[in-house]
């Protein structure tokens, strides 16, 4: 890290080699286009690299680029217009999962990717936050711009048709 806020090209390419495949990877699940993450992934270091001084170390230099990544990623989708629309008035789905749902979600990790890159952007955007990159409802609702209830909304919207999806290539 020293190097790097030193100016030294070989520290940075070293980070770079250390962590673009894991950023790419949280930039993929949320832009869903290879060409995008990888613009993405550029963007980010070089905001990375020109803020390093700033870096406090409050956290590890991966957990700060991931969130850098992250804004990163939810800006381009709202540069696309992606919207999320607030829901806060409409009633959640009733009916709880069933077993065999539980069981569903038990697939190949490869079938789940696929079917997740299928979700519209907004689905795809709150479900990869929550389950893949661990953030609470609360942190992708102020992330995002919108409100916790939508986040809660459009999550259990995402995760039913996740699961109908996962169904359906089963019944195939």
């Amino acid at each position: 890290m020293q190097q790097c806020i030193e100016g030294n090209a070989a520290a940075f390419r070293r980070l770079y080699e250390l962590y673009s495949k894991a950023m790419y990877n949280t930039a993929l699940r949320i832009v869903n286009q290879t060409a995008d993450a990888e613009d993405v992934l550029q963007e980010a270091f070089t905001d990375a690299f020109i803020q390093i001084k700033s870096f406090e170390r409050k956290s590890t230099f991966g957990a700060w680029l991931k969130k850098i990544v992250i804004y990163k990623s939810v800006n381009f989708l709202k540069r696309k217009h992606t919207s999320f629309v607030d829901i806060e008035n409409i009633k959640e789905p009733e009916e709880e999962l069933k077993e065999t749902d539980e069981e569903m979600m038990q697939m190949a990790v490869s079938a789940i990717k696929r079917k997740i890159r299928a979700l519209p952007d907004g689905y795809r955007t709150v479900l990869s936050l929550y389950l893949l990159e661990g953030y609470d409802h609360e942190e992708i609702a102020q992330i995002l711009g919108i409100t916790h209830t939508t986040v809660r909304t459009q999550y259990s919207r995402a995760k039913q048709r996740l699961l109908t999806a996962l169904k359906e290539d089963k019944d195939e």
